[in-house]
């Protein structure tokens, strides 16, 4: 039997199959771990596989069919492996905060890279407008104008007041999309507001941390009313990035790139190179610093040697 993987808790999966609709409870084959895989979760949310159902009422997957891409990052605490958050996309929705809780440039910046490096879209949605400061309102502005320059479409919205979300449906209709996020940005809540019955789960930001707390606690697939799904996945405090070699890491900032091509070594890594016209650029303030400093630690990811390829 075919089927989609609609949910992942880390011990179990759970498959929609093909024609009747039934989820099955699936465990993983052995084989998969005896493959070389150096990932925490060998199966993502998103897949498409093969499933075997046995007469004792188990069922197992037997085989993952070839993905189209994935959005992939360091696991957590586990260097040398991968953590696929999804498998299979259209886009991603990721939910950026100014504050309660604060979205790091850099988080947003690698995360826009290892996107860029998969070929999936990202929509940048600047979440909790209702909760702005006058100079938190200005920050939101230079960076929906720093990523609108680079062709990225970027939405201010307030999921609680129910803002800014009127261009989301046609967006989302008939696309599979990621929505991801730090903990806290407002994902969970996002979801309550597209999908009817959902009843995922919120907490309120911790108020001595100023950060998110972990809701969802295992990934899962939504079907939109209106055609298309949304992908749940747990907050995601870091995003270490995997399988980039330093030579294509500017490949996958946009403006970076855009400039490298007046660079006079075509190997340019932007850092003292002579004729390097990504340093000419950030000195003139064609290159905004915060994605400098993103690219400059995606560069110290691999100079570790921190990772190996994925699966």
């Amino acid at each position: 039997m075919q089927g989609l993987v609609i949910q992942s808790t880390g011990s179990w999966y759970g498959v929609r199959v093909d024609g009747d609709g039934r989820v099955l409870k699936c465990k993983v084959k052995g084989h998969f771990r005896l493959r070389g895989i150096r990932s925490t979760n060998p199966v993502a949310i998103g897949d498409r596989v093969s499933v075997q159902e046995n007469p004792d009422g188990t069922a197992y997957i037997c085989e993952i069919q070839e993905r189209r891409n994935y959005i992939i990052r360091r696991a957590s605490n586990l260097s040398k492996q991968s953590h696929i958050l999804a498998a299979n996309l259209d886009q991603v929705l990721l939910l950026v905060t100014v504050n309660h809780p604060v979205t790091s440039t850099v988080f947003v910046d690698r995360f826009l890279a290892s996107a860029e490096a998969y070929r999936i879209p990202v929509v940048l949605v600047f979440n909790k407008k209702d909760c702005f400061t006058e100079e938190e309102k200005s920050t939101v502005k230079k960076l929906m104008e720093l990523y609108r320059a680079m062709d990225y479409t970027c939405l201010a919205t307030s999921v609680k007041e129910g803002w800014g979300l009127d261009a989301l449906p046609a967006m989302l209709a008939g696309r599979v999309t990621l929505v991801a996020g730090n903990s806290g940005v407002g994902k969970s809540a996002l979801l309550n507001r597209l999908i009817p019955g959902a009843n995922v789960r919120t907490a309120p930001i911790s108020d001595t941390h100023n950060a998110g707390m972990h809701t969802t606690t295992f990934s899962e697939l939504f079907d939109l009313p209106g055609g298309g799904s949304l992908i749940d996945v747990p907050g995601v405090k870091g995003f270490g990035t995997f399988d980039f070699e330093r030579e294509e890491v500017s490949h996958y900032f946009r403006d970076i790139f855009a400039l490298s091509r007046d660079c006079r070594f075509s190997n340019c890594l932007h850092l003292e190179e002579p004729g390097c016209a990504v340093r000419a650029a950030l000195e003139q303030d064609g290159l905004a610093l915060s994605r400098y400093q993103a690219y400059l630690s995606m560069l110290d990811d691999k100079e570790e040697g921190k990772y190996r390829a994925a699966y």
